[in-house]
């Protein structure tokens, strides 16, 4: 094999895992475009690594590829998360199987094979995003309607800045979109209220008292608390 069809196959197996990240780091996803491109590309110089490194009688091309599979579960083990009864993470976790697979169908040559495998995948995390929460069975009917959150959280001015960054990277892993964030002057010395509002396709209390939860344990953070912005969900229902 030439060097041009291994830079031909690396760099479909990179634009591919790429395809298929984008969609996870528009959703604030743990593993977004550069982890799932990188996936992609391991598998890709895997494959090629297995098939053309090894020379003579002994040599086994798919013994490196087969360790692919296994050796992405660590990796895919360190985007589940565990926050209290829930689980998440499970999704991009599969996902990151998932570019794993893409990559190696391009590092072994089948790229329109890879090309189709990229299109289902966020066909699947896209499509079916819809239709799982439409199956999902919800005692409440509020939560099948959209919901705005405004979370605050009181610090004093010198870790404002801090808390700031913690809020949006908390906020950041939950399902709804960040849409703004902002501090103002409590009323008492020293004292500042960052404030920021969120909203989403559904309610779901649950992440928002996660999210709260993770940010009082910082030292800082005097009180946090969150609310559901009941004029704006009036508005868009």
């Amino acid at each position: 094999m030439s060097t041009v069809e291994m830079i031909i196959r690396l760099c479909a197996g990179v634009g591919l895992g790429a395809a298929i990240g984008f969609e996870r780091q528009y959703r604030a996803r743990e593993a977004g475009l550069r982890t799932n491109a990188l996936v992609a590309a391991g598998s890709t110089l895997f494959v090629l690594l297995s098939a053309h490194g090894f020379d003579g009688n002994d040599a086994d091309p798919t013994r490196v590829a087969a360790q692919i599979v296994s050796g992405i579960g660590f990796l895919g083990a360190g985007v589940i998360i565990r926050d209290g009864l829930n689980v998440r993470g499970l999704n991009t976790a599969a996902t990151l199987w998932c570019s794993a697979a893409v990559g190696a169908l391009a590092g072994a040559g089948m790229l329109d094979t890879a090309a189709i495998g990229t299109v289902a995948i966020v066909a699947v995390n896209i499509a079916l995003r819809a239709a799982g929460r439409a199956v999902d069975k919800r005692p409440d009917t509020r939560e099948e309607q959209p919901a705005t959150y405004v979370f605050t959280a009181v610090t004093d001015d010198e870790h404002e800045a801090h808390v700031r960054a913690l809020l949006v990277h908390s906020l950041t892993r939950t399902d709804f979109r960040l849409v703004s964030v902002s501090s103002a002057n409590t009323g008492v010395p020293g004292r500042v209220e960052v404030r920021a509002e969120l909203t989403g396709d559904r309610r779901d209390d649950r992440q928002m008292e996660s999210a709260v939860s993770r940010l009082s344990l910082e030292p800082s953070v005097t009180s946090a608390g969150w609310q559901v912005d009941v004029d704006n969900v009036a508005g868009r229902s």
